[in-house]
């Protein structure tokens, strides 16, 4: 799936995989690795202020490997204050050796943060991957507490597996949550902390593997993006080349007061290099030239489906009626890659004649909705999508037989056969108006160029955002940055792929 690129695949594991692979090692001390990783972590983290490190520990699992954080900030002289609940709680035998163990130090615990003038470090360790309902008191209080004393004392908070209140499958915050600067999440990395509100929650992600290769017990569920799944498409061009080796890009939209957002899509394509653009504007009253991109070649719908296109893109800027669901029908027979966003969508959501034609197509069909868009296919709510993001996408794309990029928070790809993937890549900046048919028009321009069809999704996926935070990273924004700024920055990141690739 995958080339031999210098970044690996990152693997995801859902909570249940996780079981498995630890039922597999039941004979490894597992406890007592996390907890050797976690202080390692810690030590680097601890500020230099000779105040004590604060230590919640949980009632399961979670709380043991806490106690064996402990154990090793106590050998290294440390002063813990172990904060803990549940001493009469029947705990596993892993998390019960690792309490009497702390004990046996000679610590001890409070129920009850105490007062101290500050803290060098907060470490979370109340409830780990398996969390599914709402954390009420006392650990409630403990959670809205502790982040208050982070905040209070700009200290750093370490999260060990997931920070408490998150579920680590679907990155749903259940309130109340952690709010870590630092996750260390153990055996591999689940797919909760990054996408949804894991990304707010999180902090900075660290993986220790607890000396297990988690990919040789069972076939990863999913992966994070990076170049490494579409890097054998990233090739210099020849000197020797034209414009027709690049293909001829069709955008399809743009009707009355929404010429806008056909115009940044067929500007992406044009920018992402497309041999030849041509945009069929639904606005009678649009111009004939686009005077910014006087490269764009507009055409009536007519022309623009009678031109041999390599790929066609509807739905920026479309308004779903009648009119439109007849050209879209007309649309899905033709033989060629299709991008359906926005309107195209809408107008899928309620046609089922065009859900039937849809789904009988040979030809590549990718579809970018979304949640509201991906609620309306689905016959949902924003809410339930967002609170089961992957499930959601990989519905669309069996119910469509397409590949699907559900935006959002980490965007989830997904496709037919189940496979899916988490873009890391994006920030803030691109909640912006048109965002999305930047993307549209990344993904148009790819597909033009002859990347395969899920390698088109995940290169443009992954460039969207990283446009987004190159932008950032010059100090501009994320608060107000125009969908528009997007295109020269993807530019700029698809050629510095492509010459590192070279390289």
């Amino acid at each position: 799936m995958f080339s031999d690129a210098p970044n690996p695949p990152v693997s995801l594991y859902l909570t249940s995989e996780i079981r498995r692979i630890e039922a597999d090692a039941a004979s490894l001390s597992l406890m007592e690795r996390a907890g050797v990783a976690a202080a390692q972590l810690a030590l680097s983290l601890i500020k230099d202020n000779g105040f004590p490190v604060l230590i919640l520990a949980g009632p399961g699992n979670n709380g043991g490997d806490a106690f064996s954080v402990a154990c090793h900030l106590k050998e290294h002289f440390f002063d813990v204050q172990v904060v803990f609940l549940e001493e009469e709680k029947k705990r596993s035998p892993e998390a019960e050796n690792a309490l009497q163990k702390f004990r046996h130090t000679g610590g001890s615990w409070h129920t009850r943060i105490p007062e101290m003038p500050s803290w060098s470090l907060i470490i979370d360790g109340l409830f780990g991957v398996g969390l599914k309902q709402a954390i009420t008191t006392p650990y409630a209080t403990l959670i809205e507490q502790a982040n208050i004393l982070a905040k209070q004392n700009h200290c750093p908070v370490l999260a060990l597996d997931c920070p408490s209140g998150l579920d680590a499958e679907t990155g749903q915050s259940l309130n109340p949550t952690i709010s870590a600067t630092h996750t260390l999440t153990f055996i591999g990395a689940k797919p909760g902390l990054y996408t949804a509100d894991g990304p707010d929650y999180c902090g900075r992600i660290h993986t220790a593997s607890l000396g297990m290769c988690p990919e040789k017990i069972i076939k990863p569920s999913g992966y994070i993006i990076n170049t490494c799944f579409f890097s054998d498409c990233l090739l210099p061009r020849k000197r020797n080349s034209h414009k027709g080796l690049y293909g001829n890009a069709g955008l399809l939209g743009g009707s009355p007061s929404m010429i806008g957002a056909l115009l940044l899509a067929a500007r992406s394509a044009l920018h992402l290099g497309c041999g030849r653009v041509y945009a069929s504007l639904l606005d009678k009253r649009a111009p004939a030239v686009d005077l910014i991109q006087p490269e764009l070649m507009f055409r009536s719908v007519e022309h623009l489906l009678s031109t041999d296109l390599s790929v066609l893109a509807c739905g920026p800027g479309l308004e779903p009626d009648q009119k439109t669901a007849r050209l879209l029908k007309r649309c899905c027979h033709l033989d060629i890659p299709l991008i359906l966003d926005a309107g195209a969508l809408s107008l899928l959501a309620k046609d089922k004649d065009l859900n039937a034609l849809l789904i009988k197509r040979t030809a590549p069909t990718l579809l970018t909705p979304h949640p509201a868009e991906a609620a309306n296919l689905l016959e949902s709510t924003v809410s339930a999508v967002q609170s089961h993001r992957i499930e959601a996408a990989l519905e669309l794309a069996a119910r469509y037989k397409a590949h699907v990029a559900l935006k959002g928070c980490g965007t989830v790809v997904a496709t037919p056969d189940r496979a899916w993937f988490i873009n890391t890549t994006g920030n803030p900046a691109l909640a912006s108006a048109g965002s999305g048919d930047v993307l549209t028009g990344i993904a148009t321009a790819l597909l033009a160029q002859k990347f395969p069809p899920l390698k088109a999704l995940l290169a443009a996926v992954h460039m969207h955002g990283f446009a987004a935070d190159t932008i950032v990273a010059k100090g501009i924004g994320p608060v107000g940055i125009p969908a528009g700024d997007l295109i020269e920055s993807a530019r700029h990141c698809f050629n510095r792929w492509i010459r590192e690739v070279a390289h």
